[in-house]
């Protein structure tokens, strides 16, 4: 089929829509075309409704509306679609159909493709290089049924013997080779609520300006020109005003129905779908970001599930989120972060990743980004305590020593090396010399980049749908979610899957012995005035200064930033602040939040593992202790496992009370996973572990003073980016 006609255009458009049209030229005039007057191209298996939904929604946008099958392969065999198909058979079909559609030409028309063009590369290129390619996804079992009225009992492509379902499920990769944007259907979803769901796709699509980000602490949005999108905020991660970045209108809803399609989904389909709602495919096309999610979940965790959830006993389970390189949860943001990051990043800059750690983040961003291809562009540098992090933590860190990637110990707490971090961002002084000087950016992959934070509210969405899938809840019915937290990113990132629609009923923060957190909703009172930071055996909670509580006052504030950038100005300059009474309330609507004590948390491990032969970590057995004593049982409770018991084997051994602890750290593990039931030794923990032994030596350490921070920056950018030149 040639280029289609003005008359052809009016015709078609008058066709499915009351409105009449009386010249192309005067209604090209009059509108503002949709993808700036490009083709709507969906695309879907038989049997996903394109051809119908293709009709509403070019009515709605007084569009007109070409259906390939009728107005394309028809036309040009001068015979039945099915009539050619039973002439020629599959292979050739498939063939004469791609060539076929591409001599198709048109513009600004709602182009409903068949089923079948998406196995045909060449066409695909052809028809994409016209318009937006929409993928109706729609639930496997509505297309069985519609098929069935249809009483289509074999489609394009399927051999003898091939059942249909399998057929379907080997398109499925195509449709998402091909997809530019994904229009999530909900089981039993109408045709019409379908294309309402395609109108509002494409509308979002064509308005990327509206999807943007701001400061906690800006007090008028409207008074900057500059806009910051996703690809923005990934790279400067911190705002240049000492705020937090979050999305200007909120994140997307998800309805019943559409969370009920990701119930039976792997994993990385559940965070693909999740993510692509969330970032906008100006920043992060949908092939790419489907490459990165399937790389960072991949054959690097040690669990096919990425992120299980295990029943602990009662009423009680665990998600397991330590199955990837380096033990803890950190991992399933810091797989995917570093991808997102290197996508986003200027061709003209170097960049250097500060990071402060209280154990985890550290090792699990200096695998992240370790993972990287692309030269010398971006380097590492992470802070972390030299007495406050586990020597397993340490060693992890500490076996990163060559190339961009480098960990030194500071001889104080986290919340200094996380305080000094956020000065260097915010001294104009020092981030326009190192632009000046050696062409770098600072930039985070701590918990305040949004990037970092964003990804960890998929495996709190896909906690729930586990427990959906496997029958201990039915959607709609609600979970408490119980999390240690020290910074408070992991629960922020449970609030934000409650936003989008997850039915959790509440938030509860689990502290140890440094409980600001929990006197803080306890009392509304953020205090620091000499409260120094105590050692214990959790030591990546051990965090006086919870960074993203800033975006929580945000949120449940109604996004007072005013009041934001009151309260924690005083905090930085005074150490102190009261929460409005107000505020207060609604903040313990959303969360609760308590501590429990070195002993308790010991005793924990003890417990758990006598019951049921299951060993926890210290962080999990802070958080079990909690949740015994503040949910009161009436619905399922889901305990964040946020790193694997080997992390920390001293501590557990002196909660067994296994009294001979040997020295070398690969054999305290051997020795506790004989005593467990579960979960399995960790091998990639495993593995460091044998090199670091083989390899072990001294460490950088430097002062505990800003300067000296400073000077380690500096001598990074030096070694990383100067040496190259």
């Amino acid at each position: 089929m040639g280029l289609l006609t003005a008359s052809q255009l009016v015709l078609r458009a008058a066709t499915c829509c009351p409105s009449p049209l009386v010249t192309s030229s005067s209604w090209l005039s009059t509108r503002s075309l949709p993808v700036g007057g490009m083709n709507i191209l969906l695309m879907g298996p038989p049997g996903a409704g394109k051809t119908t939904v293709g009709r509403i929604v070019a009515c709605r946008l007084g569009l007109p509306a070409v259906d390939v099958d009728d107005d394309v392969l028809e036309a040009a065999w001068k015979m039945p679609v099915a009539a050619k198909l039973a002439s020629v058979g599959g292979e050739r079909f498939l063939e004469e159909e791609g060539r076929a559609l591409c001599n198709f030409s048109a513009s600004g028309c709602v182009v409903s493709l068949t089923g079948s063009n998406p196995l045909h590369a060449e066409a695909m290129r052809h028809v994409r290089r016209t318009g937006l390619v929409v993928y109706l996804d729609v639930d496997g079992e509505d297309i069985m049924r519609r098929l069935a009225r249809m009483e289509v009992n074999r489609i394009v492509g399927q051999e003898s013997g091939a059942c249909m379902r399998d057929i379907l499920r080997h398109r499925k990769r195509f449709y998402e080779k091909w997809l530019d944007v994904r229009v999530l259907c909900g089981t039993g979803d109408a045709v019409e609520e379908v294309a309402e769901k395609v109108v509002k796709a494409v509308e979002r699509y064509d308005d990327y300006a509206a999807e943007t980000y701001v400061s906690t602490r800006c007090e008028d949005v409207g008074a900057s020109d500059r806009k910051a999108h996703f690809s923005d905020v990934v790279v400067e991660g911190l705002a240049t005003d000492g705020g937090l970045y979050v999305p200007k209108n909120g994140l997307p809803q998800i309805d019943a129905r559409e969370w009920l399609r990701l119930v039976d989904m792997s994993y990385p389909e559940r965070a693909l779908v999740l993510l692509e709602k969330c970032i906008h495919p100006s920043d992060v096309c949908a092939a790419d970001l489907r490459t990165m999610v399937f790389k960072a979940y991949g054959s690097n965790f040690a669990s096919e599930a990425v992120a299980p959830v295990k029943h602990l006993h009662g009423n009680q389970y665990v998600q397991e989120l330590f199955h990837g390189p380096t033990a803890s949860f950190k991992d399933l943001a810091l797989q995917l972060m570093p991808q997102l990051f290197a996508h986003c990043l200027q061709p003209m800059c170097n960049y250097l990743i500060l990071v402060a750690t209280s154990g985890d983040t550290g090792s699990a961003v200096l695998s992240g980004f370790g993972g990287l291809s692309g030269g010398h562009k971006t380097g590492v540098l992470v802070f972390f305590p030299e007495g406050g992090v586990s020597e397993i933590q340490k060693l992890q860190m500490t076996g990163h020593g060559e190339g961009n990637a480098r960990a030194v110990a500071v001889p104080s707490d986290f919340d200094f090396c996380q305080r000094s971090i956020k000065r260097m961002f915010g001294e104009s002084g020092l981030t326009g010399h190192l632009a000046a000087e050696y062409g770098t950016v600072l930039s985070t992959a701590n918990s305040i980049n949004w990037a970092r934070l964003l990804p960890q509210l998929v495996y709190h969405s896909s906690a729930y749908l586990d427990l959906c899938r496997d029958g201990a809840v039915k959607f709609g019915e609600p979970v408490d979610v119980c999390i240690p937290t020290g910074n408070f990113g992991n629960a922020m990132s449970a609030v934000y899957a409650k936003r989008m629609g997850v039915p959790i009923r509440r938030v509860i923060c689990a502290s140890n012995h440094n409980r600001v957190v929990a006197d803080f909703i306890a009392t509304g009172e953020y205090d620091l005035r000499g409260r120094p930071l105590l050692p214990s055996h959790s030591p990546a909670i051990d965090i006086l200064k919870s960074s993203n509580l800033e975006r929580f006052i945000y949120h449940v504030s109604g996004g007072d930033a005013r009041l934001v950038k009151e309260l924690f100005t005083r905090l930085d300059r005074q150490r102190h602040f009261r929460a409005p009474e107000p505020l207060l309330g609604r903040m313990r609507r959303e969360v609760l939040a308590g501590w429990c004590s070195e002993d308790d948390c010991l005793a924990a491990v003890r417990t758990v593992h006598a019951q049921t032969g299951y060993v926890m970590d210290t962080h999990t057995a802070v958080a079990k202790v909690v949740a015994d004593r503040l949910q009161d049982g009436s619905c399922p409770a889901v305990l964040c496992s946020t790193a694997h018991y080997g992390k920390f084997a001293p501590a557990v051994f002196k909660a067994l009370r296994i009294p001979s602890i040997p020295e070398d750290p690969a054999e305290q593990l051997k020795e506790l996973a004989s005593a467990a039931s579960g979960p399995e030794t960790h091998g990639d923990m495993m593995e460091c572990l044998k090199r670091s032994s083989s390899s072990r030596g001294g460490h950088r350490v430097c002062r505990a003073e800003y300067s000296a921070l400073v000077e380690e920056v500096e001598s990074m950018i030096q070694d990383s980016f100067l040496k190259v030149m």
